[in-house]
């Protein structure tokens, strides 16, 4: 398939011919939606603790006689229903992480590319070079660009400048094509893709035959 190249002038500079099999495969929405709560779960820390009223310090000696103080019996000032007591099934350090099948991972990541070339909300370019590290460089190529929507900026190989100009722009993030995920092509409309990084992405998640080797593009 061929996608259009334009320039950070926003004028065409041709044609890109891309794989059928990452730009044109179809959205499977439970496969997106299993990846995107497998990201969830494992960016999850995992750090929250509290004490238990055994854990809980003080409390050894009962607080008043079992009977005949016209009170309700207690048997430490730890209790759960106490001030400063222990929490009930109290939360404890634990690991949240999820695996996913990488064929699965392969199958959300190019749907949603594909459906982003599909709803026309990507922009490819031939090249990404400021000539400055600055924010207003930065926002100056989107809006030659039109795109006023949040955005992921794609890129394959490390461009410092980009990362540093963008940075202080809202709904704007930059990625390595390497570091494509489900979370961030479905937090931002927008999709900006430099030359190299679809090609690297075609690369990373080109469907592949049994023995291990790419399929040829369409």
């Amino acid at each position: 398939m061929e996608l259009t190249i334009k320039g950070i002038d926003g004028k065409d500079k041709g044609t890109l011919q891309a794989s059928e099999a990452v730009f044109g495969a179809p959205l499977k929405k439970a496969v997106v939606y299993q990846a995107m709560l497998v990201q969830r779960a494992n960016q999850r820390q995992g750090t929250q603790s509290a004490l238990t009223r055994a854990e809980v310090s003080g409390g050894g000696r009962k607080p008043w006689n079992q009977k005949g103080t016209g009170r309700a019996r207690q048997g430490s000032t730890r209790s759960p229903q106490w001030r400063h007591g222990g929490v009930v099934f109290a939360p404890k350090p634990r690991d949240y992480r999820l695996s996913l099948p990488k064929e699965m991972r392969r199958q959300a990541l190019v749907g949603l590319l594909s459906e982003k070339i599909r709803q026309n909300q990507y922009t490819i370019v031939d090249d990404l070079s400021l000539s400055a590290a600055k924010t207003a460089e930065m926002a100056k190529v989107l809006s030659a660009l039109g795109i006023s929507a949040s955005c992921l900026v794609v890129s394959g190989q490390p461009q410092d400048a980009v990362v540093h100009a963008a940075h202080n722009l809202k709904k704007v993030r930059t990625l390595l094509a390497a570091n494509l995920n489900v979370l961030d092509l479905l937090n931002h409309e927008h999709v900006l893709l430099t030359t190299d990084a679809v090609k690297r992405i075609e690369e990373l998640w080109a469907e592949r035959n049994r023995r291990g080797k790419v399929e040829a593009t369409a």
